[in-house]
């Protein structure tokens, strides 16, 4: 019984082994080193040194074999047992043993007793996975930036799991999720490697989709006269699933890069556009003159001064009053973008021509009859005056203010009522 208890001991040793052995991406050299590293940890352990123990793993075959060598001495002077060998019991192994001579005798698994096989099983599967860990920190850290196909294993509330062609984790978080993002079990994913920790001894592989950088590298993917170098991605602003300004500058004065990005009827952003929820893209040729580019970058609205304060970093933009509602964008998300693409704080102004009609009406004059947060929604867009808000386009205010459709209807009823 105890014989076939060891022999299982001995064939689960060597189910490990073969585990290891068939380990991507993990060398001969490194096998053969780790393999033989356990093995005299446990050698070592377990007669107190390991020094004259010959250990020869073969790879190949996914086996290994330990031999003793002990010195043969006469039979009363045996002092170290681990190191020496009466000369009676040598000649039980081979009878024309001498003094003198070296004994080199092989181990069995048996000998090593259940406990310490137990233990030499542990410690081999610890180095086998810490050599995962390794083997798997080195294949993504010079892969930051990559963007990556992945299939969605799991989704928790905070993160989602992705793995790879070889079955590795991959993280998404939440926060670098773009908002529509729902992903099921089996889906595939595209995002880009952020970055690659190794704290605690285990990888952390994190991805994003809301990083510009993913933006970039899909435009890249898109665009071949930036995969050539003759257009250059200067600088990108995103808010994720809303909207996104590039800036971008060809080295050809025969490319448009403006163009060239877009495509015929906005080609190469369709497929884009699509990977990010919806996200709407505007292409700016970047320029370093800071005032210029200002007025670029609040596109599709017409600037018709810059006042730049370098050493705050702020500007000062003066558009015609039915410009200030394109310059500002839903929500505020044009200015707001244009800021983060130049890098200045830019603060929109209305530009009037001549006072106040004497027949208009400031809107500040409506409390009693408009709730005040309403004027102060139609103030965000620009407008001061009645007729500043009955001149403009109803659809434009219900698209780009934050108010219903009938709180509208009702404002310009209120407003038409001044006048009538």
């Amino acid at each position: 019984m105890a014989k076939t208890t060891q022999s299982k001991e001995a064939i689960n040793m060597i189910e490990v082994f073969a585990d290891f052995k068939e380990k991507n991406n993990i060398d001969r050299a490194t096998l053969v080193s780790v393999l033989e590293e356990c093995f005299r940890g446990v050698l070592a352990k377990l007669y107190g040194s390991d020094e004259n123990y010959d250990i020869i793993v073969n790879p190949d075959k996914g086996d290994f074999e330990i031999y003793h060598n002990r010195v043969v001495v006469p039979d009363n002077e045996v002092k170290n047992p681990n190191k020496e060998i009466a000369l009676s019991e040598a000649q039980q192994i081979e009878d024309d043993y001498e003094l003198g001579e070296e004994v080199s005798q092989r181990v069995n698994m048996s000998d090593f007793g259940r406990r310490a096989i137990l233990t030499l099983r542990q410690t081999l599967s610890g180095r086998i996975t810490e050599l995962e860990y390794d083997s798997l920190y080195n294949q993504y850290k010079d892969r930051v930036g990559e963007v990556i196909s992945a299939e969605v294993y799991q989704t928790w509330k905070r993160e989602t799991l992705l793995m790879d062609e070889d079955s590795n984790e991959l993280l998404l978080p939440r926060q670098e999720q773009i908002p529509g993002d729902f992903f099921r079990k089996g889906d595939s994913a595209r995002a880009v490697i952020a970055s690659v920790e190794n704290t605690g001894g285990k990888p952390r592989i994190t991805l994003s989709r809301t990083s510009p950088l993913f933006l970039q590298r899909l435009l890249e993917a898109e665009v071949p006269e930036i995969q050539d170098g003759l257009i250059t991605i200067h600088k990108i602003a995103r808010i994720p699933g809303e909207r996104a300004k590039i800036a971008v500058e060809s080295y050809d004065d025969r490319i448009d890069p403006v163009g060239a990005c877009v495509g015929v009827k906005g080609s190469r952003l369709r497929s884009i556009v699509h990977e990010l929820r919806g996200e709407n893209i505007d292409v700016v040729t970047w320029t370093s003159n800071t005032q210029l580019m200002i007025t670029r970058a609040l596109n599709p609205a017409r600037v018709n001064s810059v006042i730049l304060h370098e050493d705050e970093h702020k500007a000062e933009v003066y558009l015609d009053p039915d410009q200030v509602s394109l310059a500002i964008g839903k929500s505020g998300l044009n200015v707001k973008l244009a800021s983060m693409l130049v890098g200045f704080t830019i603060d929109v102004f209305r530009e009037l021509d001549n006072e106040i009609d004497d027949d208009d009406v400031k809107l500040d004059e409506f409390t009693d009859a408009i709730d005040p947060w309403i004027i102060d929604e139609l103030k965000k867009l620009g407008f001061e005056t009645a007729r500043g808000v009955l001149g403009a386009q109803r659809d434009m205010i219900v698209q780009n203010a934050d108010l219903e459709e009938e709180t509208v209807d009702e404002v310009l009823r209120i407003l038409q009522a001044e006048f009538e």
